[in-house]
């Protein structure tokens, strides 16, 4: 019965404490028995659970008793930090309610504010919670205020639990019964399934998770998904318990998984709709936004043999995570790799780190850049998401940045430092609102180049640790940029390339300069390293050559003996810088990507 059934997720900021959370509703629902129970059980990525943080959305299926009746509650689990925004939205759009948790000590925050606007928009009732009323620190009624300032709850709404001790947690499934409205679907009409996630089982295929929105699916039927075109027997169904735990059939307003032998990754789309073969199949649902990528970078095996492994394993990541996507790319200095693109760095790092980890592979990373829209003279726009394609200056007519609109909420004592660190990062102030006594929001717009890079650990760094900073994309605008290229020896080093301010390419050309210089052996003839715009030179230092004395055998004597000597060395220098390849050692490739940046 579709009215026993309550679909929610759990949405904060990050380390609110939504795993924890999810680890005694699930205890207090005795979905996980005491021996089974460790902390955060539905983080299962290894990397998950090294860094404390949760990556990938996950469900799971509780049954709740109250009185008489037994309700299925279906819980998505969410990740709260910024660059994983898109697993969020998709947990949203199979859900009818959400759990809006906020720290009693820490209050309202950036991510906050933005998943609560979120949940709005996807007409999802709001409960709002109050975690960690344990600390000894805690202020509830302070942040039961501040959430009704920022985002209009009412106060005497919300939940008060302590995720940690479990005080509070039956209260709130009491609420999450009565609270969220069931789901509308009807379990007789035609099949319609969103398709919201998917996983690959090296023994059954792909695994696809699946939200039920009308009709029923049931084991050994056929099924077609609308947007591959495809048709599949459904081998196996069920829904996680928090594993895996198969059943018949799944209806209307169930969230589970369906197992149908697919081996090729290419056929499963998230945000796909599952419905019956043949021309009474239920109309496709509006599935999802296409993910933007913002930061895209170079990935290359630091082992040129390895090419083909990597490629399957970020095969086997795409269909895992539809937000992060790549195309082979060739570079003189590094050879076969692929341009990946990413939702933003920290998604960059665990993409790099599930890489080395589970496929084990030693990559070698360019340095990260933003995507750029570039006029050119004959009037066309040119998407760049890679600085060897930026044209030579003369063809530029207009160069524009990506910009983004940033919301920093601010204890009051660090307001100066936040607005003079948003003004050094080309940032303009849109508006400056109080949330509580002593918290501000302050919104600018800045170039998502100064972003990306280090804004949060600096926001991090001049707050205390009390800043917090998220981000939309709100559009490109002209800037006053430019391609700053490295040459080693008159050549063109592609990988060293990067887009900068005008004003920053002085300071970043000589930066880069100096580290080649102590990176580069030294050769028998010297080895200029510049930094150009076009085909104008800004910085140039000078690897020495390696001097052999010609003149050691010469014992006193006629002086022009000795000339003639040092002449024949210095043709000789002088032939093989003409003709000499430069050796740059991937350590100093390595050096120079990895400082580049603070450079």
């Amino acid at each position: 019965m579709s009215s026993k059934i309550r679909n929610f997720c759990i949405i904060a900021h990050i380390d609110h404490g939504k795993s924890t959370l999810a680890d005694r509703l699930l205890e207090a629902t005795g979905t996980v028995t005491t021996r089974e129970m460790k902390e955060q059980v539905l983080d299962d990525l290894e990397l998950e659970r090294q860094r404390g943080i949760t990556i990938k959305a996950r469900a799971v299926a509780m049954k709740f008793k109250k009185g008489k009746e037994t309700y299925e509650l279906n819980l998505i689990d969410t990740p709260g930090h910024v660059d994983f925004q898109y697993e969020v939205s998709r947990s949203l759009a199979c859900c009818e309610g959400a759990l809006l948790l906020v720290d009693a000590f820490q209050g309202v925050e950036a991510q906050t504010v933005a998943n609560a606007y979120a949940a709005m928009e996807h007409d999802l009732k709001i409960i709002p919670v109050i975690n960690k009323i344990d600390l000894t620190h805690a202020r509830p009624d302070e942040v039961a205020e501040e959430m009704m300032n920022s985002l209009g709850t009412d106060p005497d709404e919300c939940v008060k639990v302590s995720a940690k001790t479990g005080e509070g947690v039956a209260g709130l499934l009491d609420a999450i019964v009565e609270g969220v409205p069931p789901p509308t679907g009807d379990p007789n009409a035609t099949l319609q399934a969103m398709v919201f996630d998917s996983n690959y089982d090296d023994y059954r295929g792909a695994i696809t998770y699946v939200r039920v929105m009308q009709g029923t699916v049931r084991k050994g039927q056929k099924i077609r998904f609308l947007r591959a075109g495809t048709q599949h027997d459904v081998v196996d169904l069920g829904q996680f318990v928090p594993h895996r735990e198969a059943c018949q059939e799944l209806t209307a307003g169930q969230v589970g998984y369906l197992i149908c032998n697919i081996k090729s990754l290419g056929d499963v789309h998230i945000g796909d709709t599952i419905s019956i073969p043949g021309d009474k199949a239920a109309e496709p649902l509006p599935g999802y936004a296409r993910p933007k990528r913002m930061v895209y970078c170079g990935l290359f095996p630091s082992d040129g043999q390895d090419f083909s492994e990597l490629r399957d394993a970020l095969e086997r990541l795409a269909i895992n995570d539809p937000s992060f996507e790549f195309e082979p790319e060739t570079s003189d200095a590094l050879g076969f790799g692929f341009r990946c693109g990413f939702l933003g760095l920290l998604h960059m790092e665990i993409i790099q780190q599930r890489l080395e980890n589970e496929a084990d592979i030693d990559l070698v990373q360019t340095a990260p850049n933003v995507t750029y829209e570039i006029i050119n003279k004959r009037g066309e726009t040119i998407t760049i998401h890679k600085p060897q394609d930026v044209p030579d200056p003369g063809d530029v007519e207009e160069f524009r940045q990506p910009i983004v609109r940033c919301n920093v909420i601010v204890p009051d004592d660090f307001i100066g430092a936040v607005m003079k660190l948003c003004q050094e990062r080309r940032g303009i102030q849109k508006s400056q609102e109080y949330l509580g006594m002593q918290r501000a929001m302050l919104t600018y717009d800045i170039p998502l180049a100064e972003v990306v890079y280090d804004l949060h650990d600096k926001i991090k760094s001049c707050t205390k640790g009390y800043g917090t900073l998220d981000y939309e994309m709100i559009g490109y605008e002209p800037a006053d940029l430019c391609r700053l290229d490295i040459l080693v020896n008159g050549k063109r080093v592609d990988a060293l390339s990067v887009v900068c301010n005008k004003a920053d390419a002085d300071r970043r050309g000589r930066a880069v300069a100096k580290k080649l210089k102590k990176e580069i052996e030294r050769h028998m003839f010297e080895v200029a390293v510049q930094a150009a715009i076009g085909s104008r030179v800004i910085a140039r230092e000078t690897v020495p050559a390696m001097r052999k004395n010609v003149t050691a055998k010469c014992y006193g004597g006629d002086i022009t003996r000795k000339r003639k000597l040092l002449q024949k060395q210095k043709e000789g220098k002088k032939r093989m810088k003409a003709i000499g390849n430069v050796e740059i050692s991937q350590k100093a490739f390595m050096a120079v990507l990895s400082d580049g940046e603070q450079g």
